[in-house]
């Protein structure tokens, strides 16, 4: 079994506090898998992690061996913490996925600029080259910043909470986009806050709230006795709680079944 991401007892805490509470498993190469939780629970925390931005206070995330090339992990943060104020072209928004191949004053031959066509095309923003970004609506900026992803061909794409504040047309052709680098055998791992869009699109779900409550896939780590303890543990959080108190998870990961 090809492992993209093994994760070995890990913690991530702020000013001591817990964040990420003793976390272990694998995320399987070409796996697509949903993180969820309730608020607060650690999702895009463990996300920005696995992204290579913030390193555990206790345990380790290790990464497949083909993955330590720059821009084999891609990462898309939360709308709201990406600014778009800056007068840029879509067409260079979208040529920023190739910088992994190229270099950041590399030039984009021909053979980019037609990736870079096509990635449009398959986002709907065909024509959209000369736009400014800053001209886009919401909908439309997250079409273009899916096309960089597309541009940039990463074998792990992680993004966080990408569909929110959409409209039901842009998730609907953004979700076959994700759904696309499945097929195509990519690892894709999504923090979500739908639990209807999880089980209609997603094999396989990490629930946390905080410690890891249940993974595996998704009708089992959905299941009720499983969302009732997150819920359960939410409300036990204590924000002035030592990281260290809980004991460390051991990690297992049989074939086809979820962790607890």
């Amino acid at each position: 079994m090809n492992i993209a991401f093994c994760l070995s007892d890990v913690t991530i805490a702020y000013h001591g506090h817990p964040a990420v509470h003793h976390v272990s498993g694998d995320f399987e190469a070409g796996s697509l898998t949903a993180i969820v939780g309730p608020n607060g629970a650690g999702k895009s925390t463990l996300l920005s992690a696995l992204a290579g931005l913030r390193r555990p206070t206790h345990g380790k995330i290790e990464r497949g061996t083909n993955l330590s090339k720059p821009g084999a992990v891609a990462f898309l943060a939360q709308l709201s913490g990406i600014n778009s104020d800056f007068p840029l072209r879509v067409l260079e928004v979208v040529a920023m996925g190739a910088w992994p191949r190229v270099g950041a004053l590399g030039k984009v031959d021909e053979q980019e600029r037609k990736a870079i066509a096509l990635a449009l095309e398959q986002v709907g923003l065909k024509g959209f080259e000369d736009r400014l970004v800053d001209e886009l609506s919401v909908g439309q900026l997250q079409r273009v910043l899916f096309a960089r992803l597309i541009v940039q061909d990463a074998p792990v794409i992680l993004l966080d909470e990408p569909f929110s504040a959409l409209d039901a047309v842009t998730t609907r052709d953004l979700l076959g986009v994700v759904s696309r680098w499945h097929q195509q055998g990519r690892t894709v791992i999504v923090v979500l806050h739908d639990l209807d869009m999880v089980r209609q699109y997603f094999p396989r779900t990490l629930l946390i709230a905080r410690e890891l409550v249940s993974w595996g896939p998704t009708a089992q780590a959905l299941s009720n006795i499983h969302l009732a303890q997150a819920n359960q543990r939410s409300l036990a959080w204590q924000d002035t709680a030592s990281w260290c108190e809980a004991p460390a998870v051991k990690h297992v990961h049989p074939p086809g079944q979820e962790h607890h």
